[in-house]
């Protein structure tokens, strides 16, 4: 039985969208209206920690999945087994207008591409957003987020990933 590493680490790149604002008439009787959009505190989105499996073995052949939630729970099945004890769920954080309703949109899946070749998909991604988010009264919100991994066949080696978080105020 031979044992493959595979160490995770997905670097976030992040994509923030301004909510689109409506066109202002140039020649209406009151231009000093302004809307909400126009005069809001710019959205600035920061990560924190990057979300990452640490080391996982394939402890056989056939498929396994690693399971890493938003709160830091862990979870392996089928041939997969965590050898580290460092995996950490990703954490970004919104600052903005406090108070202001946001919508934050996180990928269903993640594409993750090896060092010496191939490609693995983190699926379902998850986070402890609210319903309804709002930036708090100290103008921000931190969102965590975590994924299944699934992984079958033989590859091994470092796997990293980037995908696109939006963030528009509502």
């Amino acid at each position: 039985m031979v044992a493959r590493i595979l160490p995770l680490l997905i670097t976030l790149v992040i994509m923030i969208g301004a909510s689109p604002v409506g066109a202002q008439c140039r020649l209406c009787a009151a231009p000093s209206l302004v809307s909400d959009a126009e005069t809001a505190t710019p959205v600035k989105l920061e990560v924190e920690t990057s979300l990452d499996f640490d080391r996982l073995v394939l402890a056989g052949s056939g498929a396994g999945t690693a399971l890493l939630g938003p709160d830091g729970s862990r979870r392996t099945s089928g041939t997969v087994v965590s050898i580290g004890g460092r995996a950490m769920a990703g954490t970004i954080t919104v600052r903005g207008e406090p108070g202001r309703a946001i919508r934050v949109g996180l990928p269903s899946s993640i594409s993750l591409f090896g060092t010496t070749g191939g490609e693995l998909k983190i699926e379902s991604i998850t986070s402890d957003l609210a319903a309804m988010p709002r930036i708090a009264s100290n103008g921000s919100l931190t969102v965590r987020f975590g994924g299944e991994l699934h992984v079958n066949g033989t590859l091994e080696g470092d796997f990293r990933g980037d995908f696109a978080v939006d963030v528009d105020y509502l």
